[in-house]
């Protein structure tokens, strides 16, 4: 199989199309000006060579001919003038028009091609008149060359000038060509889970058509996955939802005439499944929703009022597991007129960050919410004084389902997940660190 295009870095649609079509341009060029150049060889040759024999015939019938005067070799390659000779009927020369010229006569009347001193001549002999006398006419075959490469020159240079032309039509053809591509390309990129669109066709070139088709045909398919998806996970937290409530309503009403010892530990550890299993039908109940609700106009966010309110939601959990949890400012800090984002996902964000770090801070730990201005660019740090993340596990804790191994059964996998779809749809990011002074994690909040 062939393949047009080459490999590597020349795998390309203007380098392919260049690496093909200037070549034979170039070629058509110069197959153009080789049979221009002969055309023009001939058509030259033949009304040169008609010239000759007429005038040779002229002087032939003219008893008294006197040779032109002052006919040099110059005039003679460069202007084309004619050299003519005449010749007794023994043969002598009785007058020529170009003494330094010495060409004897030819014996055999019509054309011929000569070689004088290096120089090529084209000849023209009469046979022998009533007389006996016989009439030899030269000129030269370097004028009779140059001729016929400027007649050539003259006809190929509209193609010549055109080839360049038409590689900078060709050129901008395929840049506008790629920019298209580009811009399908660019479309098909900005897709994800939540926003999928068919790509449109408008201005799209025919040939591209159905490449961009079955695109369409696979985001159309992609999104119905997606929607049944959703659909299944919502619909199973719903279902969920209830039973799970209702055995934890029997759990509370059985623990008041639990007898103690053994039987209540097994039944606190009964209890903590239930409540995991809560939490967990909660945070796929958000994350359902959130991926299904059309995303929220970026309006201007008090930064501050919105902090103090995931707080002020989360200070239950906080005084249950003792934990000090507060909020740090820097001095000059002005977060309302910094960030503009939806204020439904930013509160997603600060809320699952700051009760991701109560719950994985031990009891008596610190949970500090700090907001920093950084050169006119606000951020948010959650600092927490927990166990931390292992380096080779801070880039997956972001993917749904995911916990750290050895955490117990603390969290749901999906807290992470849900923060940064927010961020992402707020245009915020998410980075997570490990404090380099003591145990903890850092999860900062800055713009993208």
């Amino acid at each position: 199989m062939i393949h047009i295009f080459p490999s590597g870095p020349m795998c390309s649609l203007r380098r392919a199309l260049l690496l093909w079509l200037v070549p034979m341009f170039v070629l058509v060029g110069l197959v153009s000006a080789a049979c221009a150049y002969w055309s023009y060889g001939r058509m030259v040759g033949t009304f040169m060579d008609d010239q000759m024999e007429q005038l040779a015939l002229s002087i032939a019938t003219n008893e008294g001919y006197a040779p032109p005067p002052g006919l040099t070799r110059e005039r003679a390659h460069k202007w084309g003038s004619y050299v003519t000779q005449v010749f007794g009927a023994d043969g002598r020369l009785q007058a020529t028009a170009l003494p330094q010229l010495a060409v004897g006569l030819q014996a055999q009347p019509g054309f011929h091609d000569l070689e004088q001193d290096g120089t090529g001549w084209r000849a023209y002999t009469t046979a022998p008149g009533a007389s006996g006398h016989r009439v030899q006419v030269l000129q030269s075959s370097q004028f009779r060359g140059t001729l016929a490469t400027e007649r050539a020159g003259a006809a190929i240079a509209p193609i010549l000038l055109l080839l360049p032309l038409s590689v900078l039509v060709l050129w901008g053809v395929v840049a506008a060509v790629s920019r298209a591509v580009q811009d399908i390309g660019r479309q098909a990129a900005s897709q994800d889970e939540h926003h999928i669109s068919e790509l449109t066709l408008e201005r799209v070139p025919h040939e591209i058509k159905p490449l961009v088709t079955s695109f369409n045909s696979l985001l159309s398919r992609l999104r119905d996955a997606f929607a049944t998806q959703r659909r299944f996970v919502q619909d199973a937290a719903h279902e969920l939802r209830t039973p799970i409530t209702a055995v934890a309503l029997q759990l509370e009403n059985v623990r008041r005439d639990l007898p103690p010892g053994a039987c209540a530990q097994s039944f606190t550890q009964l209890e903590s499944g239930v409540q995991r299993a809560q939490r967990l039908v909660d945070q796929l109940l958000k994350m359902s929703r959130q991926e299904a609700a059309a995303p929220d106009p970026a309006t201007a966010v008090d930064l501050d009022a919105q902090l103090r309110e995931s707080i002020n939601t989360l200070i239950g959990l906080a005084d249950q597991r003792d934990i000090d949890l507060g909020l740090v400012e820097s001095a000059g800090t002005k977060p309302a007129a910094a960030l503009r984002c939806a204020p439904g996902d930013l509160r997603s964000v600060l809320d699952n960050l700051i009760e991701n770090a109560l719950r994985y801070t031990p009891e008596g730990g610190v949970v500090d919410v700090r907001v920093l201005d950084e050169g006119g660019r606000v951020a948010v740090e959650v600092v927490d004084n927990g166990p931390g993340i292992p380096e080779d596990m801070l880039a997956r804790v972001f993917d749904r389902f995911f916990r750290v191994p050895g955490t117990g059964g603390r969290g749901s996998g999906l807290g992470l997940s849900i923060a940064q779809s927010a961020a992402q749809r707020c245009g915020l990011r998410i980075a997570l660190r490990n404090r380099g002074d003591r145990s903890g994690l850092v999860a900062r909040i800055e713009p993208a």
